[in-house]
């Protein structure tokens, strides 16, 4: 395939020749008849999600990997790593290999990470190839894999003598606020989960990672706090977009939908995050895609699950953020895709350079338009960014293979990046 005349991130104009899956030339004037004219459209290397949840095994009424890996395509994701939390959990050797039957049927490329229970199987675990050990809670979550201090030293230790990083999910119980159970309105979940509570676990997280050596990653850090913390001590962290574009400010409007770990924070914090993120201490946007169904999220705040989903608009999103002139594309590019790449050591990935995975994707910048849950393809049907504005992909490419197209899905190409 050649691409000519496609803007890229950094505003050059080039040819792009395809070939065998990768990137085989760039160039001004490259010859040949073009297969695709790009004039006027950007170029962009697909985002490396590096944090869904895609509900399977156990939990196929609320995702699966074709809806999700589908819901991924579609916003111009390109590769998509999954989380412990399912039925069973990720923590062991067969229950890895188990997962990756049904990742077999993803659309986009795939990591699974492997997660830390109190019977975790540590050495068949470990023996697998996995993305990363995580993410390991600090606090229950969906799933209820909260783990004490002392087993997340242990477990830290461990993937760190494999040469494996550790994703943390940062949130200490016993800084939440217990009187907040007293209300029923739907801010009274962010004033249980607090600021604080995130603040001390990324601390202690950091602490330990240091002392053991470890590649240590911090989790949808909610709070600038958080984010600063994690900086101090030299470590990676990702920001969600649900606590980049929304705040406590919402909750009214989203009741149990906008019910997430961590919460929603103060519009004071949002807006200090989002300033992190446009100025680079943040190192990336990783959606925590966790869908539940309608039914599951109609409930009172306590009783609601916790999560939103995300993955098909993370991406539009932050393209409707530049449109609007508030991120450059650039900044859109490194924190969605080569800074993801270099932190988890996916050399192939993340640029569109010669030799790169042809893992590209074609937006108009101009075709904003408002998001609406039933035209996602997240098997969940609803968006807490209902009403908002993004710019979606015309089409999405996987190792040269067209995976979305025009409203219409490709075959199921994804493989394993490790």
């Amino acid at each position: 395939m050649l691409i000519t005349n496609a803007t890229l991130a950094d505003g050059r104009r080039r040819d792009v020749r395809i070939a065998d899956g990768t990137i085989t030339e760039l160039g001004r004037t490259l010859a040949g008849d073009a297969d695709v004219d790009a004039s006027g459209k950007l170029l962009l290397p697909g985002m490396i999600d590096a944090h869904v949840h895609f509900r399977q095994p156990g939990y196929d009424h609320k995702e699966t990997w074709e809806t999700g890996s589908q819901s991924a395509a579609a916003g111009g994701v390109t590769t998509v790593v999954d989380q412990p939390n399912t039925s069973p959990p990720t923590v062991s050797g067969e229950a890895f290999d188990e997962k990756v039957t049904f990742a077999e049927e993803s659309y986009v490329d795939w990591g699974i990470n492997g997660g830390v229970t109190e019977n975790w199987s540590r050495k068949s675990l470990l023996s697998r190839p996995l993305f990363a050990l995580g993410e390991v809670f600090l606090a229950d979550s969906t799933g209820n894999m909260g783990i004490a201090p002392g087993l997340f030293e242990d477990a830290v230790k461990a993937a760190t003598k494999k040469g494996v990083a550790v994703t943390v999910h940062a949130e200490d119980a016993t800084l939440f606020d217990e009187s907040a159970k007293d209300r029923d309105d739907a801010d009274a979940w962010s004033a249980f989960r607090t600021a604080e509570a995130e603040a001390e676990a990324v601390e202690l997280a950091c602490r330990v990672g240091e002392e053991v050596g470890a590649q240590l990653h911090i989790a949808h850090t909610s709070t600038p706090e958080g984010i600063d913390i994690a900086a101090d001590y030299g470590m990676t962290c990702e920001v969600s977009p649900h606590h980049l574009l929304l705040s406590r400010a919402d909750s009214e409007e989203l009741g149990t939908f906008g019910r997430m770990n961590p919460p929603l924070r103060s519009e004071q914090r949002r807006a200090a995050v989002y300033k992190r993120v446009a100025d680079g201490t943040v190192d990336m946007i990783a959606t925590d895609h966790a869908p539940h169904t309608r039914e599951e999220k109609d409930a009172s705040i306590w009783d609601a699950p916790s999560g939103v989903p995300g993955v098909e608009t993370a991406l539009p999103l932050l393209l409707e953020e530049a449109r609007k002139g508030n991120l450059t594309y650039e900044r859109v590019r490194q924190l969605t895709a080569s800074n993801p790449a270099a932190v988890f050591d996916l050399p192939k990935k993340g640029r569109v350079a010669v030799g790169m995975d042809a893992d590209v994707v074609l937006v108009d910048p101009d075709s904003s338009r408002t998001i609406r849950g039933e035209d996602l393809h997240s098997k969940c049907d609803w968006t807490p960014f209902e009403g908002m504005r993004g710019v979606f992909p015309e089409w999405t490419m996987v190792r040269g293979e067209m995976v979305f197209e025009d409203g219409a899905f490709g075959e199921t190409v994804g493989q394993n990046v490790r």
